[in-house]
């Protein structure tokens, strides 16, 4: 009797021992699992675990899967944007022949920040200087916390900013894909108006009108004077537009930035937008952008009221429609390639594009 209970001990030590060595492997079996799975659910950018919290989710994430009400209304809006681009994109494509492949030289107008996983494709004449300005502060390059203390032409210093055609090829691709892409268009004649009055109707842009205003004049003017044609300072609006509509302009070199067609400056018939800003809406559509970044950094970056202006909009419309005549094929090609939002003004254009 006495062995067989020391029998039966002996077997009871044994059954907890395969016991505990049993579920100590199921402990180890269970996180060996666990270490495997956690990292790609923290790779998922789209995991609802945790992804309410602040900083958990990056502005693309939040442009196309908001989570707040009036992210929502914004949203709907600008996919209506988006369509637009895609179907001018499109109709572009299927009448043209040309088909290119883009190289990080094209990339140089793109202003990426990596704090907040944003690129912005900056247009002269469409509020950039502040844009650039906002850029600043948020990617943390420079001394300032408060964009419009920045000096305007600090803000065009190219090293204060990064532009995606800095990064290697597998960085360039990786950032199209992960961060939010933005633009800001603006009615294209009214911007066209703007780069004349900034560029050949202030004194101290002597640069400009020695470099682009005597040639303009000796092309344009009859009977230019001896001042003039050394110069350059009094071009006139419709020597400007000549020179813009004149098919050898663009034969000779690229048109300068401040008159470039958005197409050529920020490619969106290859980079694919998530936000397409109107100059006419800036206020609310900054504010917008702003807030999907998430920074808190909502400054308003206003538009001039002097220059949004439908009646002479029409009036500058008409007047290079005129001078254009015979190369209205030219006039209309660049036309299309400026506008891609604005179904407005196609109401009161004097000319069909």
């Amino acid at each position: 009797m006495k062995q067989m209970l020391l029998d039966l001990m002996r077997m009871s030590r044994i059954c907890r021992m395969v016991l505990a060595t049993c579920l100590g492997s199921f402990i180890l079996v269970i996180f060996y699992f666990q270490s495997m799975f956690q990292p790609v659910m923290r790779r998922n950018p789209f995991a609802a675990e945790g992804c309410c919290r602040k900083g958990s989710r990056n502005a693309l994430q939040e442009l196309y899967n908001p989570t707040q009400a009036e992210f929502s209304v914004a949203a709907v809006l600008h996919q209506a944007r988006r369509d637009k681009v895609a179907d001018t994109c499109r109709a572009y494509s299927a009448s043209s022949r040309k088909r290119r492949v883009l190289t990080p030289s094209d990339l140089k107008h793109l202003v990426v920040d990596e704090e907040h996983e944003l690129i912005y494709c900056y247009v002269p004449k469409v509020a950039c200087t502040n844009w650039k300005r906002v850029m600043m502060v948020l990617s943390g390059r420079g001394k300032y916390s408060d964009p419009m203390e920045i000096p305007s032409n600090e803000a065009h210093v190219p090293s204060n900013l990064k532009t995606l055609n800095q990064y290697s090829i597998p960085d360039i691709n990786h950032r199209l894909k992960s961060y939010l892409k933005f633009l800001f268009v603006r009615e294209p004649f009214e911007r066209l108006v703007s780069a004349y009055r900034n560029k050949f109707t202030l004194r101290y842009n002597t640069s400009f009108h020695k470099r682009y205003g005597t040639k303009i004049v000796r092309r344009y003017r009859k009977n230019a004077t001896t001042e003039a044609l050394q110069s350059g300072a009094d071009v006139k609006f419709q020597e400007f537009a000549e020179y813009l509509v004149d098919p050898g302009t663009q034969r000779e070199a690229p048109l300068n930035e401040h008159w470039q067609t958005v197409y050529s400056l920020c490619h969106p018939c290859h980079i694919h937008y998530d936000l397409v800003g109107k100059y006419e809406t800036l206020e609310e559509d900054a504010n917008y952008v702003l807030k999907l970044a998430g920074d808190g950094l909502c400054r308003v970056i206003g538009s001039d009221p002097r220059t949004v202006n439908g009646k002479n909009t029409n009036q500058v419309n008409c007047r290079i429609n005129a001078l254009a005549g015979e190369r209205a094929h030219t006039h209309s090609l660049y036309l299309s390639l400026l506008r891609f939002l604005n179904k407005a003004e196609t109401e009161t254009l004097c000319v069909s594009t």
